[in-house]
């Protein structure tokens, strides 16, 4: 029998440029509850955990623990129009179809909210690319990369070491290792050199024009 080989991408960071949408959405949350952020605030430090650790980290600024109230305020602003503040990486379709053609299985793994990945998806052709898309959920199981990765590889019957995890944060090197699965850090996204080889990343790649043979090579190991 055959290998199945899979690749789990993550989203925001690795297939998209996700700051201008997101960074209006923070904007907005922290109006809501009264302060006054610089239209130049930086929250590339801040995108790619889970929601909730991403505004906590802004409250901090402001000595401010109403983060139940910041999130729902985030989520508004995003669904109304935050979502659509993406681009695509150039490149990225070129190596979603040479994946594809390879005959993997493609699926995207991220810490954003099922339903705002697939719109995003959507926007962006990109759903066409895709055997299925996971994200986190109501009730909080999903949020982290440990459990969803680990949702991913049951539901879908997948051989962790048959599927490699994309992505260009820690907590996508640090999931993909928690279920047995490796690790690729890509240096285009919001992740430097440094917090992906400390998070022990078992290979970078830099290019998105390299993305998809870095793939197949390290899954065909």
């Amino acid at each position: 029998m055959s290998r199945r080989l899979s690749v789990l991408l993550d989203l925001d960071g690795t297939l998209i440029d996700s700051r201008p949408g997101i960074g209006a959405s923070c904007l907005a949350a922290l109006r809501a509850l009264g302060h006054s952020p610089d239209e130049a605030l930086d929250i590339t430090p801040f995108i790619g955990p889970p929601l909730e650790d991403m505004l906590r980290g802004l409250l901090r600024v402001y000595d401010d623990d109403r983060l139940d109230q910041a999130v729902l305020a985030y989520r508004q602003h995003y669904c109304e129009s935050g979502f659509l503040g993406s681009e695509l990486y150039s490149g990225i379709g070129d190596a979603l179809e040479a994946m594809r053609q390879a005959g993997l299985r493609i699926y995207m793994a991220t810490s954003k909210r099922e339903i705002f990945a697939r719109r995003i998806a959507e926007h962006l052709n990109l759903t066409g690319y895709f055997d299925a898309i996971y994200g986190s959920v109501h009730g909080g199981q999903l949020d982290h990369k440990p459990g969803l990765l680990a949702h991913v590889l049951s539901e879908q019957g997948l051989i962790a070491s048959d599927a490699l995890m994309v992505g260009d944060r820690r907590h996508d090197i640090v999931g993909a290792h928690a279920v047995r699965m490796r690790g690729l850090g890509v240096l285009w996204g919001y992740g430097s050199r440094d917090e992906l080889e400390t998070a022990g990343a078992d290979d970078l790649v830099e290019r998105t024009a390299d993305l998809a043979q870095t793939v197949r090579s390290m899954l065909e190991r």
